[in-house]
């Protein structure tokens, strides 16, 4: 079973990476922070497309999207 480490803990470890590292670091970081947004993206996508084909919804204009807003 993996360890969990607190978020302090991390900066912690962290401040003992050498500045390489530390960007390394955060360009993995930012790498799967983008990949995570696109999965979630994906799944938003695939659960619309379910609901419109169950009926549970339906296409709407701009106007009309923006008419029930702001009522």
């Amino acid at each position: 079973m993996p360890q969990t480490l607190l978020f302090g803990e991390v900066l912690d470890a962290a401040d003992h990476l050498s500045t390489d590292e530390k960007e390394e670091l955060i360009e993995i970081l930012r790498r799967r922070l983008a990949e995570h947004g696109r999965q979630r993206v994906i799944a938003e996508v695939q659960e619309a497309r379910q609901a419109l084909a169950a009926g549970s919804c339906r296409p709407v204009s701009v106007d009309e999207l923006m008419r029930e807003i702001t009522s």
